[in-house]
Parts: structure tokens; sequence; C-alpha cells
């Protein structure tokens, strides 16, 4: 029989029964699901299905369908004047939930966390209880990225007593922060299930990150039957360790309600002691220091697993954009699972936690913008919005606002698209999501823009109302933190009282509009939240103290949004990110980090000279098209190489990325001279240079500080060298090693032109995430262990399970092989 510890949270991720059918007999009390496949969560059924070219572009080719979920567990034998809630942080969609054959509820948004009280449903003591969970993602396109899914969060089962902290129950804010002192204010909510009165004490021990305890309040209470009360704490605490991007101190706050000096309900709240301030004049504050954001947009989906948060699989790739200099993420457009924000808060990332990407009307999910025809299966979650949205949105608050990686709370993703009036007020007749706007400046005056607004046909719901609302739940929630939103057209939006709404005005691909804003709206901060992963956009940042920063669209690629025009099958990904799909650097992301990052730094691509983006003529390298400079250049990124493979005598463009203020370039040895970072105004370095066999070498300086770089003529493949990121992991069906597989020449070099399809050959108990090469371009199949490389590489992603022993790991392509690994799970 399970057992379960009362007055605590209890995994309930393990174990689950799944089936990818429906029958309305599934919520029946007797039916068994014992044929169904054993799954533990997270799970995403969408991402273990074929891909289909028959299937819509928007979510990737991958469909959704209608699933069921089971899981039993027995009530315990000390479950006597107690409670029992079962939390689920995220369902992808439309869900509805039994247990013991009783209808408990439905929880149409993917998104929010919920939770159910299932006290009065259990069977009595020491008998078994069903959890029964339907998911109807038939309507699979009903977002304009990857969804997912099924039960793709963790879920928790909790046992209390009936005098509790509820879930979600505490709140702690910190509004004196500095090095020497700290005040740490704590809201406990204290929760009365009895049928009579109850007296007691909250205890709340504060903690620092080496366990010691920092602090300690207690505060008596009497509470009446039913009923659920507030009590509010306060602490100081000396020479704090603050919480920052660079230092992410965290501390506990251990929260217990004591009757007759016995604990009967504990809460344990991690948190941060940090201070925030948006200046519409200076930018950004973080503890008092000046500061920019160097943020990226993440949608959340991880390639081969999915929708499914998966710990390690997103701390290796936060891993990697923070060696990047990246210290902001924005939860794109949705938000995002708590171990997610857990991981920043541990990792030290600020987050914008972004609630819709639509409101009132929908938006076109195959073309983005508003939309263009009714669709039943790409219809979302505009349908529910009214009834639901100010649930929804305080849900994510309530679990939320306690990670202090948290410093924006969004109500909306470019909202204006879904307006009838909002386009035309501005002028740009012509406005689409292709960015022939994004250079100029709005056609009309800020009094045409408002003249223009009045002409236009009211509808039933107006933005600026809609926002004001949306706002109002957030500050009634936390007024800790701004509000903000990703503007399309902030033009209309300051005019409509969308912007009105908001602390920080948040510009979605407006850089022209910084100047704009500032002069014609001067108190209000602004922002860059959703920016083009180019030079050009951070030059906009830098070069004025009053912009606080921006978020790159994306760090990392994703599923989805493919379909269309220019983006048709195979094409299974967007390649705009930082981060391919397996996780792997693109040359954007050297370019972010020479522009992010101190410590010297240099990066080597090269191009053919008829591919090059650039001409040179006299030593001087310009835009090859006149017509796409760099300062007008989009999302993707151009097409360079990371090797040294050409025809002998072609004429090759090396390109540098770096922060060196100074790099001599070197071929075979002999220099082809020295050149200065302030010469480059699109700040690449470039040489053209004549191909032959053998090697490039750059050598560059700081601030006196020398760093090289080379790239080598690779022959054929030899052979095949794995690389793990752990040698061992517990067998607690949760850890995750990444096998990386690259070809190597027989000079043991990298080899990045030439594809082989590698075989993984994996030895001992384990359980295959997937495989993942990182080309968006073309479609895979996850849950083999044969893969294709690209651009010389492959990924291979395993997790433990609940057995203990070594994974022996090689590869292997036709009579090439690899090395052995070992990985010891203990």
């Amino acid at each position: 029989m399970a057992s379960y510890a009362l007055n605590n949270n209890s995994d309930f991720n393990n174990g689950w029964k799944f089936t990818l059918s429906d029958s309305v007999c599934y919520s029946f009390v007797n039916y068994n699901p014992s044929s169904w496949k054993t799954v533990n969560l997270p799970h995403d059924w969408s991402v273990d299905l074929p891909f289909e070219s028959t299937a819509e572009g928007c979510t990737g080719f991958l469909k959704g369908g209608i699933g069921w979920y089971s899981k039993t567990f027995d009530t315990p034998d000390n479950f006597v004047d107690k409670k029992c809630y079962i939390v689920f942080d995220g369902v992808y969609n439309n869900s509805e939930y039994w247990i013991n054959g009783r209808k408990l509820g439905f929880h149409p948004y993917g998104y929010s966390p919920f939770f159910y009280d299932i006290s009065d449903y259990l069977n009595p003591k020491g008998q078994e209880n069903r959890i029964s969970v339907r998911i109807d993602h038939s309507r699979y396109a009903d977002s304009r990225w990857y969804t997912g899914s099924g039960i793709y969060r963790e879920t928790q089962l909790i046992f209390t007593d009936k005098l509790h902290i509820p879930v979600w129950g505490t709140f702690v804010t910190t509004p004196v922060v500095s090095s020497e002192r700290a005040t740490v204010n704590i809201e406990v909510r204290v929760k009365n299930d009895y049928s009579g009165p109850r007296a007691g004490e909250v205890r709340t021990s504060y903690f620092d990150s080496k366990n010691k305890k920092v602090g300690e309040k207690l505060t008596s209470f009497l509470i009446e039957a039913g009923k659920e009360m507030k009590i509010n704490q306060s602490v100081e605490i000396s020479n704090p360790s603050l919480w920052d991007v660079d230092s992410p101190s965290m501390y506990l706050a251990k929260s217990e309600i004591l009757v007759d000096g016995n604990v009967v309900d504990t809460k344990e709240t991690p948190f941060g002691i940090r201070s925030i301030k948006f200046d519409a004049k200076k930018g950004f504050f973080l503890n008092g220091k000046n500061m920019k954001i160097k943020g990226v947009c993440l949608h959340h989906d991880a390639s081969m697993i999915g929708a499914a948060l998966v710990e390690d699989v997103w701390r290796r790739r936060l891993q990697t954009l923070k060696d990047g200099g990246c210290n902001a993420i924005r939860l794109s457009h949705n938000p995002g699972a708590d171990a997610f924000l857990e991981l920043c808060d541990e990792m030290g990332f600020l987050v914008q936690e972004e609630f819709f990407d639509e409101w009132d009307y929908p938006k076109d999910k195959r073309l983005n913008m508003d939309e263009q025809s009714i669709d039943y299966i790409t219809r979302g979650y505009c349908e529910y919005f009214q009834e639901w949205a100010e649930r929804d949105l305080k849900n994510v608050m309530l679990r939320s606002r306690n990670h202090p990686c948290i410093f924006q709370w969004s109500i909306g993703n470019e909202i204006e698209w879904t307006y009838k009036g909002c386009k035309e007020s501005t002028g740009f007749f012509s406005a689409d999501a292709g960015g022939g706007y994004f250079w100029n400046q709005p056609p009309y005056s800020t009094q045409r823009i408002r003249e223009e607004w009045a002409k236009q046909p009211k509808q039933t719901y107006d933005i600026g109302r809609t926002a004001k609302k949306l706002a109002a739940w957030t500050r009634e929630m936390d007024t800790t933190r701004p509000v903000t939103a990703n503007c399309i057209l902030p033009s209309i939006s300051y005019e409509t009282g969308y912007i009105d709404a908001l602390d920080v005005a948040g510009f979605s691909y407006r850089r022209v509009m910084y100047d704009y804003a500032h002069k014609n709206y001067p108190d209000k901060p602004a922002m860059g939240t959703e920016n083009l992963g180019q030079w050009h956009e951070w030059k906009a940042v830098i070069e004025r103290d009053y912009i606080p920063g921006m978020f790159i669209w994306t760090g990392v690629d994703y599923l989805g949004e493919v379909g269309t025009k220019g983006r048709e099958w195979p094409q299974r990904a967007i390649g705009c990110g930082l981060l391919d799909l397996a996780g792997f650097e693109k040359p954007s992301f050297h370019m972010m980090k020479s522009l992010w990052t101190d410590a010297p730094f240099i990066a080597i691509y090269s191009q053919t000279a008829n591919k090059s983006s650039y001409v040179e003529k006299d030593g001087k390298f310009t835009d090859k098209d006149p017509k796409k400079p760099w300062t007008q250049r989009l999302w993707v990124w151009e097409d360079v190489n990371s090797h040294w493979n050409y025809t002998k005598g072609e004429k090759v463009v090396v390109e540098i990325y770096s922060n060196c203020d100074e790099i001599e370039l070197f071929q075979n040895g002999k220099s082809l001279g020295k050149r200065f970072l302030k010469d480059f105004e699109d700040h690449i370095y470039k040489w053209s240079v004549d191909f032959k066999d053998g090697n490039i070498v750059a050598k560059g300086k700081k601030n006196g500080k020398k760093t090289t770089s080379a790239i080598y003529t690779t022959k054929e493949t030899n052979s095949i060298k794995l690389s793990v990121d752990k040698v061992a992991v517990d067998a607690n069906n949760t850890d995750v090693i990444h096998v990386t597989a690259q070809l190597i020449d027989r000079n043991g070099r990298n080899i990045s032109w030439e594809e082989k399809e590698i075989t993984f050959n994996i030895g001992g108990n384990y359980r295959l995430l997937g495989v993942e090469n990182g080309d968006h371009l073309n479609v895979l199949n996850y849950k083999s262990n044969t893969v294709k490389t690209y651009k010389g590489r492959a990924l291979l992603v395993l997790q433990a399970t609940d057995k203990a022993g070594i994974l022996n790991i090689n590869a292997n392509s036709g009579s090439i092989s690899s090395n052995d690994l070992k990985v010891e799970v203990k």
C-alpha cells in the first residue's frame, strides 16, 4: 500500500497510464486501464507521433488528438481531519478530471496551473482511488507554435491538516534591500476547514543558502470555522546575500502552523532578496545597479522531448545561453513551468512571464496577425478568454510570484493585430508580419493617429479597456513588479489606452520607435521586448541610457510556425535561434556573445565570395545587396561555414565575430594583416582570402589580453567522437545525459562539411528521449537510435530509469566507429 507523508507534497509524476484513444467508459470507477501504456510525467504525446506532411505546419506538422491518463493512489491510514489536493502545473489542453468516477471539473487553458480539492472524493482510509484525465487536443492547430499535448508539466498530491496553508498560500516580498540589511515580509494565508474555530500560531523561520537560520517570527491567530485569513510577518536580515544575475543567492522561508505547540502544517517558500527599478531616463536597476537586459525569447518546446519539461535538458540550454552573455528570458507567449522558473532562480536569469498571446479576438494561427478565416481546428484560447482569463492570470501569479527571477509581468503579445483599426490608424496600411515597416516612423503624426482611431467603428471589446482590466488583476496580486506587454504597433497603443495600462512599454521589432517614444511620452519607460538577433538592435540599446535592454527572437530554434510559403514541408521549425534544435551554438550565438561578454573571444566563419553577403573592393567590404543592408537584417543569420574546405584558388570571405579591439589573421602561418573592430560598422571583422589547404588562425587583443582561434582544412570522416555531459547520474527516473557525436578526420579534427548516418548502440537500462541533429529544415524520427548528422554532428538524449547499473554507449556509421562511453547510474 502506498504511503504519503501528511503535511507535505508527494511526488505524483511516476507510473501513470496513458492511451491515445477515447471512450466514455474510461472515467467509470470500475474501468481497468492496465492495458494502457505506462508513462512518467511530464509527458507530451504529440512529439511521439510521426511528422506528417498533411498536418498543420503552425504546430510543427505534429498532430494532437484525444488522450486519457489514469493513476491510482491509496488513502493514507492516518487520513483523519485531513485535506487532499491535486495540483497540475500545466495540461494541454481542454482537459476534464474525474476521481473515483466523479467529475471534478474542466480546464481549457494549456499553460496555467490549477488544483482541485479532492478531500471529499476519496475512498475510506487504506482503499484505492483513481484519478482520470481526459485531454481533448483534437483542435491541434490552435496555436502559432508547437504546443504539445498531454500532462506535460509536473503534478503534486498534497495531504495536509484541515487547519492549513492553502496551495500557493505564501507571498514573500523584500521592500527594503541593501548590502547592509534587508526587510523581508511574508504573507501567510491560513485556512480553517474544521467545523469549529481554531487557535494557533504561525512560525516562519528564515534560512540562507547554507541552511543557517537568519531570522524567525511567531504570530498567534484565532480563525473561525470555514474561514481563511492572512497573517503578515516581517523580519530584518543583516548583511544579506542579494539575488542577482551573477550571484543568484537564494533563501528559504519555512512557515509552520502550530496548535498547542505541535506542528500541523508546513510550507517552505524559496525566495531571493533583490530590488528592481525601471527609470524612464536611466533604464533598469537591479539592486540599485544600472544594467542592460541581455534577453532572449523562448518557446517551451525542446525538440525531441516536445513540451515536456525535462530539467536537465533546459539546464544545458540555459547554461549555453548564459555562457553567451544572456541574462534574461522572456517566456513567449505563455506562462512557463514552475520547474523552469526554479532553474532561472538558481542560474540567475531575469524572467518576463507572459500571460496570453490573444485576448478578445483570435489570431490567425497559420499566418499570424488577425484571423483571416474561421476554422474549427485553429480556434484557441480566445473562446475561453472572457470566462477564464482572470482565474488563469491569478493562478499563474499565485504560483509564480515568489520566484525572484521574475521581474516583469506581460499581459499580452502583439495584441494590436486582432483589433480592427489599429493598423489603419497608424498609416501602416501595408504592415505585415514580414517586417517591411520595421525601419520607418509612423506615417501619421500622433495627432493624426488619435483622429484616425476616433473614426474607427467600435467593436464589442476595446483594446484599451481589456488592457486596463488585465493590468488591474495583475496589480491586485503583485505591485512589486511592473506590468508590460509586447506592442507590435506602439504608436497606436499609446493612443488607445493600451500603454496607459502598462508600467513599462514593450516594443516588438520597433527599435526605430525608441526616440519617438522618449520624445512624446518621456515619463513612460520603454524597452525592446521582441527584437532581431542583430548588432543594429543591440547598438540602438547601448546608445540610449533610457532603453533598459531587449529580448532577441529567439534564444533557441523552436518547432512550428511553418507550413506557409517559404516554410513548406519538410521544414519543421523556425531557425532564428542563437542555438539550434539540438542546443548547439550557431553563428548568431557567437555574434551576440561578442556583444554581450567581456572576456576576449573569437569565432571564425567563412563563405565563398559568390555566396557571401559582402562584396570587397579596395580592401573595403560593403553589403552585396544594397536593399538588404546590415542595418535592416532580419531573423535568419547569413549562410556561413565553420570549416576551411573549398576549391584551390577560390575567393573566400573570412568573417570573425569578436569583442577584441584588434585581430591579426594568418593563413598557413603567413600574416594577412591586422585589422581593428572600430573600422567595421557592422561589428564583423572581414578578410578576402584566396583558398589554400591548411589553416586560418586569428590572434586578437582586448584591453591587452590575448586570445587565439583557428579553423582547418579537414579530410574525410575517419572516426566518430562521442562526448557526454555527465559520467554519473542517479537512478531517479529524472536525470538526463546528452551524448554528442562529432565526425572526426584522420588528424583528429572536427568535420562540419560532410554528413553521415550514425547509429547509437546503447546497453543498460535507460529511457530514450530522442535524437536530434539541429537541421530545422527537415523532419526526423526522434525515437530512433539512428540519425543523420548535420554540420558534422548529432545529439542523443537518454534519461535514467529507477534501475542502477552502467550505460555502455558507442556509435557507428557503417565501418566507421566511435570511442566507447560508460555512464554510471547509481
